[in-house]
């Protein structure tokens, strides 16, 4: 073996890193648009295009006539200067289910690259509009930031008179399974709707430096979670009882507090798990309370686990599947 002098190693290294950092970042799009047949049993279709690296699976069309529509991310994960569009517009008295295929991982960038030693942000923007009577669920799978990783979101969501968005969000702020916090990274979210051209929700979160350990922040764990749902018409104090009462049996600290017109919950804690397990059985409350008919999981989702509780009353019970 040859061995280069240390100057040499070094033009080789630098080299390799502003190689590395020539390749383009990921721009990838989703143009999404959905249409109910107008039929008596009317069916929820839909039809659009994206670019690499997003991809849309086959759809399902569900017993109500909601369309579930996986988008699957074919690179494996986001790295700093990536950037993802999704855009799904509703016609009047559409239904769908947006959800993905995985998770998403955000690698991390602090500290990657000479070039850009601070780190380069991973962006997704979403842009729902759903027209009058539309009803639309965001429900994607987790998404885990490693330690460095810089990851922003920003989602606008504009309703009409009657409308229904329902999203939720699950994040992992490092892999707290090999020990690993998000360290010096960040987790950026805006959340933004509109109802008929009037501010419903203005939502702006960051967590990274002392808001993972300030008790006004994640007080030390891994897991936050938020899911808000933007109601066609104000939501009664029994169905925030009965939500509240759907944290039986999970660890972490949820919380959950009224909108104008709709509601949110909060989640921190140790377990993205539990986290899913209550926002699915909030998901059950909203179905129920608008007569709708009772969530199946996704068949792309890969869990096993079964998170719905015994009982129409909320009161902690055996773990069973939905009738």
């Amino acid at each position: 073996m040859i061995a280069l002098p240390p100057s040499a190693l070094a033009a080789s290294a630098a080299a390799s890193d502003a190689n590395s950092n020539a390749l383009p970042p990921w721009r990838g799009s989703a143009l999404l648009r959905f249409e109910a047949s107008g039929e008596a049993n009317s069916r929820t279709s839909h039809q659009g295009g994206t670019t690499a690296p997003l991809k849309i699976q086959k759809a399902f069309a569900l017993s109500d006539g909601r369309c579930e529509l996986p988008l699957l991310h074919t690179a494996g994960g986001l790295v700093g200067g990536d950037e993802l569009s999704i855009q799904a517009e509703l016609a009047a008295g559409s239904r769908a289910l947006i959800t993905s295929v995985a998770a998403q991982k955000v690698y991390g960038s602090i500290g990657r690259s000479r070039l850009a030693p601070e780190g380069r942000w991973a962006r997704q923007e979403l842009r729902f509009a759903l027209e009058s009577g539309a009803d639309l669920e965001w429900l994607p799978q987790e998404l885990v930031v490693f330690a460095g990783g810089l990851f922003e979101q920003s989602c606008r969501v504009e309703l009409a008179a009657g409308a229904s968005w329902l999203g939720a969000e699950v994040v992992r702020l490092g892999r707290s399974a090999d020990a690993e916090t998000l360290g010096s990274g960040c987790w950026r979210s805006l959340l933004e709707v509109r109802r008929e051209g009037r501010w419903s929700v203005a939502d702006r979160i960051e967590l990274g430096g002392d808001s993972l350990i300030s008790g006004h922040g994640l007080g030390g764990q891994p897991v936050f979670g938020s899911l808000v749902w933007a109601a066609p018409a104000p939501v009664p104090e029994a169905v925030l009882e009965l939500c509240r009462a759907d944290r039986a049996g999970l660890d972490g600290e949820m919380v959950c507090g009224r909108l104008d017109q709709g509601l949110v919950a909060r989640y921190r804690g140790p377990s993205s798990q539990a986290a899913r397990f209550w926002f699915t059985r909030i998901w059950a409350r909203i179905r129920a309370e608008r007569d709708l008919a009772a969530p199946v999981l996704p068949r792309v989702w890969p869990f096993q686990e079964v998170p719905w509780l015994d009982g129409s009353d909320g009161s902690a019970g055996k773990i069973a599947g939905p009738a």
